[in-house]
This record gives C-alpha cells, sequence and structure tokens, in this order.
C-alpha cells in the first residue's frame, strides 16, 4: 500500500498526530532508547536513516535534505517512509517523507505547546520561517491555543506575504514582520533552516514561550545563547538532544570551555545564569506523564528545543496507516 502526500492529507491533523504521540509516551515508549539518526553526506545535501520499532510496528524514514531545491521550485525535504510489521517485518505502507515530516514535526509542536504555552487568552504569535514546516505550525498553534495575532517573519519579502494571507484566511489577523517583534510574543516559532540565531534571546518576555525546531545539526541554531540561559529548557530526548541540538550545544560548549565539562546538565528552570552550564528542564514524555510540569520561576521563558527522532515518524506513521483503514471500512 502506498500513499502520496494527496492521499495522507486529511487523514490526520496536527492534533490527532500529537494526541497519537502522547498516547504512545504514557504507554510506555522511550524516546531515550530510540536508536540515533544516520547522516551521510552526498553532493546534493544530506541523506538521513532514522529506524524505530515499538510495539506491533516497526518503520524506517529515508530522508533527503537538499538545500538548493528550493531555488530549483523543489522541496527542500525529501524521502520516503516505510512502515513495517512488528513481528515479521512484512513491508505494510509506503508514505511520502516529506508529507510525513510536515505532519510529524508540527504534531510535536502542538504536544509541547499543550504543556508550556500560556493558557486563558489569546496569544500573539512571531512565526520564523515561511515553507511547510511554517504552514503546518500555523496550524498546529491554532489547534491548541487561541491565537490575537500573528507575525509573519521570513527571508523571501512574498513568501511572508503569502503566509500572512493564508494566516488571514484562517481568520487570524496577520502581518509580516521584523525580528524585533518578539518583544511583544506570547509565543515564537522557529522553523528555518538558518545556521545562527534569528533573533535576540534578550527581548523574549518572560512569560513568552519559543518553540525551535528547525535545525539538527550540533553546528547550527535558531536562537542564542542568552534565551537559552533564561529558559526553561525541554526536549523530545535528552540523548538526542546532546547529539544533535545545536541551540544547545552551543551554549553549552561556551560553559564548558569556561568550566572544564561539557556545558550541559539536568536542572532547574532558568537556573543556567550568565556563563553557567545549560540544564536541561525536563522532556517531551516528562510533560506528558506529569513528572515535570511546565512553568517556571517569573522571569523564566519556556523553551521546547526539538530535533525530529525517529520514533515520532513511527508513531504518526502508525496513526495514518490505521487511519486509512479505519477511513477505507466505512
Amino acid at each position: 500500500m502506498q500513499w502520496g502526500a494527496r492521499e495522507t492529507a486529511g487523514l490526520l491533523t496536527p492534533a490527532a498526530a500529537a494526541d497519537a504521540l502522547a498516547a504512545a509516551l504514557l504507554a510506555g515508549l522511550d524516546p531515550e532508547r530510540c536508536p540515533p539518526r544516520a547522516a551521510v553526506a552526498v553532493p546534493g545535501g544530506e541523506l538521513l536513516l532514522m529506524p524505530a520499532a515499538s510495539g506491533g510496528y516497526a518503520g524506517v524514514k529515508i530522508a533527503g535534505v537538499a538545500p538548493g531545491n528550493p531555488a530549483r521550485g523543489l522541496p527542500r525535504i525529501t524521502g520516503a517512509y516505510l512502515l513495517l510489521d512488528g513481528p515479521t517485518l512484512r513491508p505494510l505502507a509506503l508514505f511520502d517523507g516529506a508529507a510525513l515530516t510536515a505532519l510529524r514535526t508540527p504534531a510535536v509542536s502542538a504536544l509541547a505547546l499543550r504543556y508550556l504555552a500560556p493558557a486563558g487568552r489569546p496569544l500573539r504569535l512571531v512565526l520564523f520561517g515561511s515553507g511547510p514546516q511554517a504552514y503546518g505550525h500555523l496550524e498546529a498553534a491554532l489547534a491548541v491555543r487561541e491565537l490575537a495575532g500573528v507575525v509573519v517573519v521570513a527571508r523571501d519579502p512574498g513568501r511572508a506575504r503569502r503566509l500572512a494571507a493564508h494566516a488571514r484566511s484562517l481568520g487570524v489577523a496577520a502581518r509580516t514582520g521584523t525580528p524585533a517583534d518578539v518583544a511583544g510574543a506570547d509565543l515564537v516559532i522557529c522553523c528555518t533552516s538558518a545556521r545562527r540565531p534569528l533573533f535576540d534571546g534578550r527581548l523574549v518576555g518572560p512569560d513568552a514561550t519559543v518553540v525551535a525546531i528547525g535545525s539538527h545539526e550540533p553546528q547550527a541554531r535558531e536562537i542564542d545563547t542568552a534565551l537559552v540561559r533564561r529558559a526553561a529548557v525541554y526536549v523530545e530526548s535528552r540523548a538526542a538532544a546532546l547529539r544533535e541540538a545545536g541551540d544547545l550545544l552551543i551554549p553549552a560548549a561556551e560553559a564548558g570551555d569556561a568550566s572544564g565539562g561539557n556545558g550541559m546538565t539536568d536542572g532547574p528552570a532558568g537556573s543556567a545564569g550568565a556563563g553557567g552550564p545549560v540544564h536541561i528542564n525536563g522532556t517531551l514524555a516528562d510533560l506528558v506523564r506529569g513528572r515535570k510540569p511546565g512553568g517556571g520561576p517569573p522571569g523564566c521563558p519556556q523553551l521546547f528545543k526539538g530535533v525530529g527522532a525517529a520514533w515520532e515518524d513511527l508513531v504518526v506513521a502508525v496513526a495514518l496507516f490505521e487511519a486509512a483503514g479505519a477511513n477505507s471500512a466505512t
């Protein structure tokens, strides 16, 4: 059975995919045991191999990251996801890898936002990026919180205007803006291919929540050291963050150089301090299972740093597969 982007569209919303991720974590799935992503440099960019197994299923995503593709009018992320029966490893379905990633990543962010984003009032969102992930994260944010308005910040003014227009078509006041708009934001979402910080972290308000999902490379980051040191930091898993989260590893390396350690520890919210080690306050599993309730002391923004993980692809692929089966049976 094979599904492309058109076939998977409409089978699962980011909110439903977030529900599937939460259910998997509550059922005992351990992200810390997820196999690491294998990355191979190739002339066109990078090939990623992401295997996982849980419950009655296994699967593997082969993804290509081609930085030159957008200039050719092609997607930056390509690939396929092969879903297998767990006990027999018999192939069950083949999904478009880019479509799966475009659903999975906003779903992970939506799950984090359920616990970390301010509740009880409309939120002002600043959204960095204008590609498929930006559109998906707009939908994800709308699924979990009421938005008072959206400011789109992107390198391409035309694409930024189109995303703002799309937001307005969904009933949300929206405009394009600049990085300085984070000063008035309740929620900041970064889904770009940037390799250097997008904004001055000192401008982010004490009650704001920041989601950064654009990078999975130790040398690249979307947020700066100032914000990391102020924030209560949450990640998908500690193991993945220590391997791939440049947003955290770069500040940690700075602290490690000063202290002689690795610069990253578990610790209380917002306790890094100027020049201190980077503290991971908790993981997505901690939040879902109630071990680490979101929140921190006054003056402490919430930060969720995601790098993407194979267990998330598997859970969402299974949810798509089962949704397709349920739809075909009715």
